[in-house]
């Protein structure tokens, strides 16, 4: 009996010693690691409201004889990689306070109470080393909203640190700053008066911001005559992290090939890099290049006549990653608003590799896997967030919140997606079909050469102007010039089946 006591005090005893010891990393602000305001671009509007807290820990007493209350907690939040972390410990370094770092996930353990207990022992050194800043990085990790799923570790955790904001007073010696990449999941506790008071959206650049952040990151690097606006120009959506990544790839790249500064030519690879991803060295057999290259094809055609969709920058059938081929589509300036139209030609687009396969080879393959997800989900959000199915379905799920109430009328949503989905392949065969004289042409061109620039398709594309809607119609029309090769696309096609495309998830 003493044994089997002593066996089971020595397993508790070494669970306990391979519990990992995690402590607030405290990070001063004469540290080399410290990040001051010129080190961040392209988040201004974030950093202008940051400066304000700043001038709070610098001059407390000044904001108190005016009888303004200084900010309990900042919340960051944003998209991934756009710079949260960053703008924190650059708010450490300018106001010259303490540096307290804490990741929500390592509050977390096994055992309950001790996310309590470290949210309480963090608090208490950062009290000792006012002025200071506590930085609790992906604060949805314990702040999520509480329900059924929630672990009491978890609750007890979340509670101590309303506990904790709700105990420090407000002379502006202690601030509390989180980050979090989904608002809309934290509980709404964290985001009352009192304690998380500032929430500062940070964005993804703007193409201003995007070439300042390009800057940034080049100040160090040899740089010969590169455009600097122009390849900010090539990155919309890219985010602060993702820009950093596509400088350095563009660096390594430079060194590969022996050069002294950065051109164009490493700047264009490093994107294809960080969008596409590695180039693979998979050979592909004959017919399957030939499948994709005619997949391929039909998402430029298609990207080429719209009214609505961006120009094709480059159209590639070199595997990267895990993608056989890919078609870029560059913008020429950043929008943020998009009609109907817009995304049925989205979808269009999405569908035309796999019109295009099915048009030459009579069947379709698994390529257009992820062609298919994406369309997916710009049908589902047309229905349910932009009201864009027909009116009495789509306003229904509007004022319903988006959740189906019964159903028969989940089923008249899902039918709502179908159709929406169903217009965009009737869009895609009409547009293939009409040209497929340059259908056959970009894929003869991509077998031959593999990779064809803006210059190529303007060459193979040359006297076939982009198609316009009539307005008031759901259709299209060409501005002038007949179909190029329609009749012989005809002749040696299988017609293209008039069936919806199944739509994953619907």
């Amino acid at each position: 009996m003493i044994l089997f006591m002593f066996i089971i005090a020595f397993f508790l005893w070494r669970s306990l010693k391979l519990m990992p010891k995690t402590k607030p990393q405290q990070i001063k602000p004469e540290t080399k690691s410290t990040i001051s305001w010129d080190e961040i671009a392209g988040v201004d509007e974030a950093k202008d409201e940051l400066r304000e807290v700043v001038d709070f820990l610098k001059n407390p007493k000044e904001f108190a004889k005016l009888g303004a209350r200084v900010p309990k907690g900042v919340l960051l939040h944003g998209p991934p990689g756009t710079g949260k972390t960053l703008l924190a410990k650059a708010v450490a370094h300018e106001s010259g306070a303490q540096f307290f770092s804490q990741s929500a996930a390592s509050f977390v353990e096994m055992f309950a109470g001790l996310g309590a207990a470290r949210i309480r022992r963090l608090f208490a050194e950062a009290r000792k080393n006012a002025p200071a800043i506590i930085f609790i990085d992906e604060l949805d990790a314990v702040g999520g909203h509480r329900g059924s799923d929630f672990s009491a570790e978890r609750e007890q955790t979340l509670n101590q640190l309303l506990v904790e904001m709700d105990g420090f007073d407000t002379s502006g010696e202690l601030v509390v700053m989180a980050a979090s990449n989904l608002l809309e999941k934290l509980d709404t506790a964290l985001l009352r008066p009192g304690r998380f008071d500032r929430q500062v959206f940070v964005s993804p650049p703007d193409v201003v911001g995007r070439q300042r952040i390009l800057e940034v990151h080049t100040r160090d690097k040899p740089v010969g005559e590169v455009d600097l606006a122009k390849v900010a120009a090539r990155t919309s959506g890219l985010t602060g992290a993702d820009l950093a990544n596509l400088a350095n790839e563009a660096a390594i790249r430079c060194g590969r090939r022996g050069g002294s500064a950065l051109s164009n030519e490493d700047f264009d690879q490093a994107l294809e890099r960080v969008i596409a991803g590695v180039e693979s060295r998979r050979i592909l057999n004959a017919h399957e290049k030939e499948v994709v290259a005619y997949h391929e094809a039909g998402h430029a055609l298609c990207a080429e006549l719209l009214p609505c969709v961006d120009r094709v920058h480059k159209i590639s059938i070199v595997p990267r990653g895990r993608a056989l081929g890919f078609t870029m589509n560059l913008p020429d300036e950043d929008r943020y608003l998009k009609t109907r139209e817009e995304l049925i030609d989205h979808m269009t687009v999405l569908l035309g590799g796999r019109i295009a396969e099915l048009l030459v080879f009579g069947e379709v393959t698994t390529g257009a896997s992820d062609d298919l997800k994406r369309v997916s989900q710009v049908a589902r959000a047309m229905v349910h967030d932009y009201a864009m199915g027909s009116p009495a379905a789509s306003q229904s799920a509007v004022f319903d919140g988006g959740a189906a109430s019964s159903e028969q009328f989940r089923r008249v949503l899902d039918e709502e997606q179908q159709a929406l989905a169903y217009e965009a392949q009737r869009a895609a065969q009409e547009l293939i079909s009409g040209q497929r004289g340059k259908l056959e042409e970009l894929a003869r061109a991509l077998l031959e050469q593999e990779v064809l620039e803006r210059e190529d398709i303007d060459k193979i594309m040359q006297g076939v102007p982009r198609m316009e809607r009539k307005a008031g119609v759901v259709g299209l029309r060409m501005v002038a010039a007949a179909s190029v090769g329609k009749d012989d696309g005809e002749a040696r096609a299988a017609r293209p089946s008039t069936k919806p495309p199944h739509v994953p998830g619907t």
